[in-house]
């Protein structure tokens, strides 16, 4: 494994499937400020390789991807540093949405409050059966903000109200109802299962998925008639790629 910083390990295969597992952030992967600027850095400077065909985002125990943010340090913030926290976190999930490959989020154990936000953030979410998600910010005295404004659009409002101002515990079978995660397997098929999407995705064409993504980014912001319209021209540029005339 090659450490880009103290908190990014990445391997890659020959596919352009890249790993990056998030180092250093204690057992239970904790988002403290060392750790999401390591990772942002890590992300921006993965973003910028044109070979990267998709990116799975792990942590380095089998207890979480990441378990949230940090507590203890966000105890000591006043409102300009709280402030201040909660934009490097958002900036590090808009990296991970904003990424220009497919991002894969293998999930294990405990995702909570930032932690699930920031893999609210990936474009595709794989969980073990031992998952368990939650947003407890309510719990703390804080609400839950940033990336938390995308539940609603993956699970609905009904069960974003649920989740939120109950600070509820869920399970990955669950999830998987609500359609937080694409998919649960045992714990032991975690790895396989990421495998085989991580391979869909690099058996496409590269500049296809690419523009599909950013696509998909798009169709989020923009109405639907504009989301419609402004999809022809990408259309159009593919043919300039040569990617419809080789496959």
């Amino acid at each position: 494994m090659q450490m880009l910083n103290s908190c990014c390990g990445v391997t890659r295969d020959p596919r352009g499937v890249v790993r990056l597992t998030i180092c250093n952030a204690g057992p239970l992967t904790i988002l403290n400020t060392p750790v999401i600027a390591g990772v942002r850095e890590g992300l921006t400077a993965l973003a910028r390789d044109p070979d990267i065909r998709a990116l799975i985002l792990a942590g380095q125990t089998e207890k979480s991807m990441i378990g949230g943010a940090d507590i203890k340090e966000m105890a000591t913030l006043d409102q300009a540093s709280a402030e201040k926290f909660i934009t490097t976190l958002r900036d590090l999930c808009e990296a991970a949405r904003q990424f220009p490959a497919p991002v894969i989020a293998r999930l294990r154990g405990w995702c909570l409050g930032g932690g699930l936000e920031f893999a609210a953030a990936c474009d595709l979410r794989i969980a073990s059966e031992d998952a368990k998600f939650a947003m407890p910010e309510v719990k703390v005295g804080i609400p839950s903000v940033i990336h938390a404004a995308l539940l609603p659009r993956l699970i609905g409002w009904g069960r974003a109200r649920w989740l939120i101002l109950m600070a509820a515990t869920i399970d990955a079978p669950t999830a998987l109802n609500w359609g937080l995660v694409d998919q649960v397997v045992p714990d032991s098929d975690l790895d396989q299962a990421i495998e085989v999407v991580a391979r869909g995705v690099a058996d496409c064409a590269p500049e296809a998925m690419r523009n599909q993504k950013a696509l998909l980014r798009q169709w989020e912001e923009l109405p639907l008639t504009e989301s419609v319209n402004l999809s022809i021209g990408v259309f159009g540029q593919s043919f300039l790629t040569g990617e419809p005339q080789r496959h």
